[in-house]
């Protein structure tokens, strides 16, 4: 009896050390300002299959993600995130989905044109 419950408890170790495995941990930017647009990339980000944690922090802009590697991957995620109108370093919202966030939501899309600007050469 002893050694049956021994091989269930290992089996049971061994199933739980397959998930553990699958599970991977991300972080990237994800563009956005206020509370709406916090509950938006988050609830966006847990539609997607094998998607286990989504916290977006709207100091940072960053999204901390653990998902199921066997069922998604980041692409994935930002593709999600980028369809209810966020920017993501893969994928930009389309100019429609934008433009439908509320005002508070609409975050500086030209950020990158800026820098280009502020720097000065010597020619």
């Amino acid at each position: 009896m002893k050694t049956k419950v021994m091989m269930l408890a290992i089996l049971v170790m061994m199933g739980a050390g397959t998930v553990l495995a699958q599970n991977k941990s991300e972080k990237f930017k994800v563009k956005g300002n206020c509370g709406m647009c916090e509950k938006r990339i988050e609830k966006a980000a847990k539609s997607v299959e094998g998607v286990t944690l989504a916290d977006w922090d709207k100091k940072t802009k960053m999204m901390a993600l653990s998902f199921d590697e066997s069922k998604t991957n980041v692409d994935k995620v930002q593709q999600a995130i980028a369809k209810v109108g966020h920017d993501t370093p893969k994928h930009k919202a389309s100019d429609e989905v934008y433009n439908e966030l509320p005002g508070c939501c609409q975050y500086d899309r030209n950020e990158k044109a800026a820098e280009k600007h502020d720097h000065k050469h010597d020619h």
